[in-house]
């Protein structure tokens, strides 16, 4: 069950891989500027985590209109996830949380997908500017898409 609406959003510094090279992200570096979207997915080169973050990328502009900030998360590495990227045109920032910190601290985490190993539950949540959880849902299966305007609903709120 994910972390409950109303909750302080955990914080959190995730790696990026950049055209630079590797790059932090602080989750609480939006505070106070820009309400966040945090869509954890289980898995790169997954054919529905493939999906969401094609299509996310195709409304970014949307996101961008109402001042958030989409970020991808999965326990992939950063390397995985730029290659995943750039194979298909995505330009969703992608976090990597090879450790689990953030899947852990939101209440995500998906035990043994397909016998391989813990991942992020596909799940979504949107922070606000003050740091404050608005929205928040964990997908009954993994090929289950979040519900997208239920995320836009919480962001024009």
């Amino acid at each position: 069950m994910p972390i409950a609406v109303g909750s302080k959003a955990p914080d959190f510094t995730l790696k990026t891989k950049t055209a630079d090279g590797l790059k932090d992200v602080k989750l609480s570096d939006n505070f106070g500027r820009k309400q966040t979207v945090l869509l954890f997915f289980p898995l790169a080169y997954t054919g529905t985590c493939t999906q969401e973050m094609c299509d996310v990328t195709a409304g970014l502009d949307q996101y961008a209109g109402v001042n958030a900030e989409v970020y991808g998360i999965s326990v992939d590495s950063p390397f995985a996830q730029e290659a995943w990227a750039k194979e298909h045109k995505m330009k969703v920032t992608l976090l990597s949380d090879l450790n689990r910190v953030a899947t852990k601290a939101y209440d995500v985490l998906f035990p043994m997908l397909a016998g391989i190993g813990d991942t992020s539950a596909r799940a979504a949540f949107v922070i606000g500017t003050d740091g404050v959880v608005k929205y928040a849902e964990q997908t009954p299966t993994p090929k289950d898409l979040p519900n997208f305007a239920a995320v836009k609903a919480a962001l024009a709120k």
